[in-house]
């Protein structure tokens, strides 16, 4: 993220060039809040006493060049900070930075003998910057909390003695023991026959998970009952959870269009701001008969520290980043802020139906073979070459049918996208698949596929058509919420899948569904959603961002489900949804919506105020404590209502 307050070493600021993005390089890795605050406290202190000596003690000796070098002393903490880092953005080339603003405006102050104000003015502004960069900063943290859940040591088994290690110098295939109430350090196998685990860390769900001897688990994932083991699989560094970890602190990176906009604007903005403070203070001299050079400076001087930018900038990146935080809280990954503001005005979410809204496990139902070939023989090869597969009708088929038989001859295996599978066995064609693919290999059959609601799969031997299997998966329980909730949100959804149109159809009428369409290929898919975008309207499109690359390609934003079972999937998607519920697809568009929302509200609070001020400054009418607020007091405003997202319940 490269918001106004960064926390970068100071080496790394400024590479922008817009002057604004990094106009708060304030380094607050290893100093404490105290420590940030000593230099204004210093300067408050100081200036307090010059007030008190000017306006109540009044001794002789408090005038001249005493009272000059007392404000000196008492501008130095704040104001020698921010000079510096105004010399060196014009030593970049950046003149125009929001310290060279701030610059001009109090030493200007003091040119007009307007110490204490000139003073107030950048104390202020020091004490604002300082807020802004424990927002910041706090933003940062609770989200590297939130998601850096591995804990720093693992106990291992060594010749069956524990031992307890750096969890960074753990080796892939050593075997961690997991008590109860522990967190996993890494990625791995479970080698104990069952154990239930608490992966709120990842998904956001509090749920317990119960996992099966030879399933994957997670490292952040607590262990809820008996000691457990696991094999390592993954290096520490390359864990799921330090996967998502690195995706969300880089996830800023992609600037939302508004965020981007503001950017812009700044940059052409104080130029212009400054040209007009000089117009200000100049330009009266030839219309105003009773002309003050001294007067229309101090209402110059007023007009540029309204004018600065400063809670636009930071506050924006800030919502963004709010809204980054609120996500991934609930189990939902954004890869960007632009992508916050794509979801907050989504009109059509166009999903696959397996594993999106239905569970994707899939069981054998009904078993149907013709007399003339041997069922159990046909199982042992169907299993055999289902193996080759990875789509969830394979793992049914396993389940059903057992251990496969690796005697079983096949030979030139291949996968037909869309249709199924093809083999040779003892030199004739084995095909196990959908109806398209029979008919795609001229294969008769007596079956009328379309009036029976369970997925059908077809096996043909030698050319000849030699029985199906009848397999059923059941809707997931949030899917009706799923659906309701965007209808509510004035979202059109639309289901594609694969699968036959009769199990298409009873899953979409289940749910409420209008439109719903089944025996789509891949490019059938991608058709389906360019005729979406050819009405000119912004499609969602949610589904394992693997198989349905493409149709995630075309889409203005894609939503990968079960982030946690593929790191392709993490790759492809542009928001992963954690756990599999897809009722986390309107909550990601709701949190796209608040995070707009709250954006635009900083950005119109912002300009309202100074628009007034400015008038009022440029017409004598404000002095440098109504422009202390319009600066200062609007950036507070503006990140305490960003920071308002993070705490909000969707």
């Amino acid at each position: 993220m490269e918001e106004c307050c960064s926390t970068k070493p100071k080496k790394e600021q400024h590479t922008e060039g817009d002057g604004h993005d990094h106009s708060h390089s304030h380094d607050t890795g290893s100093q404490s809040t105290f420590q940030m605050f000593l230099p204004a406290i210093i300067s408050f202190g100081l200036l307090l006493i010059g007030i008190a000596l000017d306006n109540y003690i009044k001794p002789d000796w408090f005038s001249g060049w005493v009272r000059l070098v007392w404000y000196l002393v008492s501008y130095a903490p704040v104001g020698f900070p921010v000079l510096k880092e105004a010399y060196g953005s014009i030593i970049k080339g950046d003149v125009f930075s929001e310290f060279f603003l701030m610059g001009i405006a109090t030493i200007g102050a003091f040119v007009i003998g307007e110490y204490p104000e000139g003073v107030a003015v950048m104390l202020f502004y020091s004490v604002g910057e300082v807020f802004q960069s424990l927002a910041v900063t706090r933003a940062k943290s609770n989200i590297k909390a939130l998601l850096d859940q591995r804990p720093d040591e693992v106990t291992i088994l060594k010749d069956g003695r524990p031992y307890t290690v750096k969890a960074e110098t753990v080796n892939i295939g050593e075997i961690i023991q997991l008590k109860s109430g522990e967190k996993l350090g890494l990625d791995g196998e479970l080698l104990s026959e069952t154990a239930s685990f608490n992966t709120a860390a990842l998904t956001g769900e509090s749920k317990p998970d119960t996992k099966t001897k030879g399933e994957t688990v997670l490292a952040g994932m607590i262990n809820l009952n008996t000691v457990s083991q696991v094999k390592v699989t993954t290096a520490y560094q390359d864990s799921k959870l330090s996967k998502i970890l690195e995706l969300v602190q880089n996830a800023t990176a992609q600037k939302a269009p508004t965020e981007l906009f503001i950017r812009k604007f700044a940059k052409v903005y104080t130029p212009i701001v400054v040209f007009l403070a000089i117009g200000i203070a100049l330009l009266p001299y030839f219309f105003v008969a009773d002309y003050q050079f001294k007067d229309w400076l101090y209402r110059a001087l007023i007009f540029l520290v309204i004018s600065c930018p400063c809670a636009l900038v930071i506050s924006i990146p800030l919502g963004y980043f709010g809204g980054i935080g609120a996500g991934s809280r609930n189990g939902i990954l954004f890869k960007g802020s632009n992508f916050l503001d794509v979801l907050a005005n989504v009109q059509n979410v166009v999903m696959d139906k397996t594993g999106t809204m239905t569970e994707g496990v899939f069981k054998v139902q009904e078993v149907d073979f013709k007399p003339d070939f041997d069922k159990n023989e046909m199982l042992k090869w169907v299993n055999a070459l289902e193996s080759k597969s990875t789509h969830p009708v394979a793992t049914a088929i396993h389940e059903y049918v057992g251990e496969i038989d690796h005697s079983v001859p096949l030979e030139n295996v291949e996968e037909i996208p869309g249709h199924g599978l093809k083999a040779m066995i003892n030199g004739k064609e084995l095909l196990v698949g959908n109806f398209r693919l029979m008919d795609q290999f001229n294969i008769n059959y007596d079956i009328k596929s379309e009036n029976i609601v369970y997925t059908l799969i077809a096996v043909a031997y030698d050319q000849k058509f030699a029985g199906y299997l009848t397999i059923a998966d059941s809707i997931k329980a949030d899917a009706q919420v799923t659906i309701n909730k965007l209808t509510s949100l004035g979202v059109k959804a639309t289901m594609l899948s694969g699968d036959k149109t009769s199990v298409v159809k009873y899953v979409a009428d289940t749910l409420g569904i209008q439109n719903a369409y089944g025996d789509l290929l891949p490019e059938d898919k991608v058709n389906k959603v360019k005729e979406i975008k050819a009405k000119s309207q912004s499609v969602a499109f949610v589904g394992d961002g693997v198989n349905d690359a493409p149709v995630v390609a075309l889409s203005d934003v894609g939503i990968a489900m079960g982030g946690l079972g593929s790191d392709a999937t993490i790759e492809t998607a542009d928001v992963v949804i954690q756990d599999d519920m897809p009722s986390k697809i309107p909550m990601a568009i709701n949190i796209g919506k608040q995070t707009k929302k709250i954006v635009w509200q900083n950005i119109i609070l912002a300009f309202a105020v100074k628009a007034v001020v400015l008038i009022l400054g440029a017409g004598g009418l404000a002095t440098m404590w109504e422009a202390v607020f319009a600066d200062v007091g609007v950036a507070l405003l503006a990140i305490l209502n960003a920071v308002r997202i993070q705490r909000m319940k969707f």
